[in-house]
Formats: C-alpha cells, sequence, structure tokens
C-alpha cells in the first residue's frame, strides 16, 4: 500500500463549485492534492449536467489529483471516492453510537437505509501530458432535497448530529487512507472487492439507463476493470461502464 499523501486545504464561506474552482486550480498549474470546500455553492453540479442541491448545513468539498494515475485506471477513481465518502458515514455514526445500515449504489452513490445520503461527481482535464481529475463530495448532513431521482435522506435524521467541518476531517482522512490502498490503480481488485461487501443490489433485478435505451436485468457484480455486469435474459451479459441504475421493485 501507497503511503498516503499530504493534502493542501482551502476552505470557503460560498462559491459557486467547488469541482469548477479544483478544475480552475489545475489549469493555473496548481500541482494536486488539495482540498476546496465550501459552507454554501451556488452552481452546483451533479452527474450528466444536472444540478446540484447545496444547501446551507451540508459538506461540498472537491479534491484535485494531478497525475493520479496511468489514463486506463482513472476510472476506477470512482470505487475509491465511494469507499472513502461511506467509510466516513460509518465513522461519523459510530462517532455518535447511531448505527446504520450503509451501503454503496454503483458506481459511488453512498446510501442509508436504501435512501441516497451523498453523491460524487469526477470530472477531469489534460494538461499537456498530464491528467487533472477532481473528485465532488455532496453529503446531505443537515438536509436533503426534495425534489431527486431517488429517494434522499441527511445524517441528522439518522442521529449523526455532526457539522461539515468535521464530516470533512473524517472524509480527508479516509481518502487519503483509500488513495493509499489503490496505489495508482495497482490496487483495484482490493478496492472493489471492499465495495462489493457494500454494494446494495448484488443479485438483485435492475434497470440500466443509458442514453439511448433501457436495459433490464440481473446486477451480477462488478469485473476486473469497474464495469457494471448485468445479465439480460433477453440480450445476455452486458458491460456497462456508465448509467443510471434503478432497483426493480418485486
Amino acid at each position: 500500500m501507497r503511503e498516503a499523501p499530504i493534502f493542501r486545504h482551502i476552505a470557503k464561506e460560498e462559491t459557486g463549485s467547488t469541482n469548477a474552482d479544483c478544475l480552475e486550480c489545475a489549469r493555473l498549474g496548481d500541482p494536486g492534492n488539495l482540498w476546496i470546500t465550501a459552507m454554501r455553492q451556488t452552481a452546483g453540479r451533479g452527474r450528466s449536467g444536472r444540478s446540484w442541491t447545496s444547501a446551507s448545513g451540508n459538506l461540498f468539498a472537491s479534491v484535485l489529483l494531478v497525475d493520479p494515475a496511468p489514463p486506463a485506471g482513472l476510472a476506477n477513481l470512482a470505487f475509491v471516492c465511494a469507499l472513502a465518502a461511506s467509510d466516513a458515514v460509518i465513522r461519523a455514526a459510530e462517532i455518535f453510537g447511531a448505527p446504520c445500515a450503509v451501503s454503496l449504489k454503483w458506481p459511488n452513490d453512498v446510501m442509508i437505509d436504501g435512501s441516497k445520503v451523498a453523491g460524487i461527481l469526477l470530472e477531469s482535464a489534460v494538461l499537456g501530458k498530464k491528467n487533472a481529475v477532481v473528485a465532488g463530495f455532496g453529503v446531505n448532513c443537515a438536509s436533503r432535497p426534495d425534489d431527486t431521482h431517488y429517494p434522499a435522506t441527511h445524517l441528522a435524521a439518522h442521529g449523526i448530529d455532526i457539522p461539515p467541518a468535521d464530516l470533512f476531517s473524517i472524509l480527508s482522512a479516509c481518502f487519503s487512507e483509500r488513495l493509499g490502498q489503490w496505489d495508482r490503480g495497482t490496487g483495484f481488485l482490493a478496492i472493489r472487492d471492499d465495495w462489493l461487501a457494500r454494494a446494495a443490489g448484488v443479485g438483485a433485478a435492475i434497470v440500466a439507463r443509458l442514453p439511448d435505451r433501457e436495459i433490464s436485468g440481473t446486477f451480477a457484480g462488478v469485473d476486473e476493470e469497474g464495469y457494471l455486469i448485468l445479465k439480460s435474459p433477453d440480450t445476455g451479459v452486458h458491460r456497462i461502464g456508465a448509467a443510471d441504475i434503478f432497483f426493480r421493485q418485486s
């Protein structure tokens, strides 16, 4: 396992998007290993260009990594981030004596009792011969959005009444640990195994919503490159790299 790197931290009262701030730092030559947090975001983003509700009292944090792994392994960072976020929620729950059922929905949504409590957005940019990757973490600490694709919750609803700054301290430590375990991608199989141990819905019926179609079948796991394996009774085995996943109601 690679030694955990040292990170810098910029804390802001308000910004448009911590992800956008990190990307701008990268373009200006920042060497990476930089966290940016904000108490409020005015232009938060989610996956597929969706807006991210950024209510005060929740955690908004992004981390900039420059050349964290060979290009082929960069997609696996989604699993590193998911594990780090779920580690942080579990540790916070232990601190407050509030055990809860934490699980992961492919590839990087963190859930409590089946409702989403945290989401992660990865973005990248090519800077000369290096790749810059930004991972943005949004964790519902004190409140949750109402208009969401999936059921949502927040930590306080489960007895975890933690300020965002305190949760960030836990998250940043967990992220460093998981990044060391990942070891520039060479440790992905161990990361995958740990992710699968928390995965929601393995063996269950799901619908994968792609830009041009939907595929229904059984969630059969994750392969050695991080692709979701979906087994359809009609169209066979599919390796899916990006999609919205919905669990089918029985």
